[in-house]
């Protein structure tokens, strides 16, 4: 029988990379022996190990890189209080089929639907999948292009946001956009058509976007890129912060707070 020397051990697992097995290698060893694994496995159920430490490791630098401003999960999306969402088809981009592929999704609505947390939900589904993802609102990127533009950076802006396999650009039409970006954002659609994936959030509806960039033709020629291969999911709904300000009487419906006239009018 060969006797292999504890510390001699270690420094193997070392030079292989084998963090999880190294650091967890005495009780890893317990648990085969009190399961009385044979060698395959034993082998199976030590590999099995140091992959998981590895996703663990690979998500959550993922997560990191993607600067997310919260954590939210598709678990955690109430439904129920979004009946116009149909729950099989956040399931199938939950999948992330559309990050592979190059498509693009946008999640329409309303303020306080719901927009930002699927978003983020879906980021980080993409890199549980082990796609690279970045997340931004759309004021920060236009800012940031901007300023890059402004400086003689642009290409360097746009290969930043053109690198990960899914850019998540949260709250287009919330504030309006300064002059001339729409240009910056085509060039960005343009970089990234069938290369990476684009998820976009917006209170506004894809016909209104030539006013939120104020060019339509420009904000045409954008869609037309967005569009071509997207999976669109629009949200019809009341408010989440609103509803709950209404259930705790802070917020009174309108047919509360209306006070009649006394000619009967409102």
């Amino acid at each position: 029988m060969v006797k292999v020397d504890h510390d001699r051990l270690l420094q193997m697992l070392t030079r292989l990379q084998l963090i999880a097995i190294r650091e967890q290698l005495d009780s890893l060893l317990d648990e085969v022996a009190r399961r009385d694994f044979n060698f395959r496995e034993a082998l199976a159920f030590l590999c099995e190990a140091e992959v998981a430490y590895k996703d663990q490791r690979r998500i959550r630098m993922g997560t990191s890189i993607a600067k997310f401003p919260f954590v939210r999960t598709l678990d955690g999306f109430d439904f129920e209080a979004q009946p116009s969402l149909d729950p099989k088809q956040i399931r199938e981009l939950a999948t992330c089929r559309w990050v592979a592929n190059g498509d693009s999704v946008l999640l329409l609505g309303p303020p306080g639907v719901g927009k930002s947390h699927l978003a983020v939900a879906l980021g980080r589904e993409a890199i549980r999948c082990g796609y690279s993802t970045l997340f931004i609102t759309a004021t920060a990127l236009m800012t940031s292009l901007s300023k890059a533009h402004l400086d003689g950076k642009l290409e360097e802006r746009l290969m930043h946001f053109g690198k990960p396999k899914l850019l998540i650009i949260d709250e287009i039409g919330y504030l309006p956009f300064e002059t001339n970006a729409a240009h910056l954002f085509f060039q960005l659609a343009s970089r990234r058509y069938e290369r990476g994936s684009l998820l976009l959030t917006s209170n506004r509806s894809v016909g209104e976007w030539g006013e939120v960039f104020g060019d339509p033709v420009v904000a045409t020629a954008i869609l037309d890129r967005v569009l071509h291969h997207s999976h669109v999911v629009t949200i019809r709904g009341e408010s989440y912060r609103l509803r709950e300000k209404r259930r705790s009487g802070l917020l009174q419906t309108a047919h509360q707070t209306s006070t009649p006239t006394p000619g009967g009018q409102f």
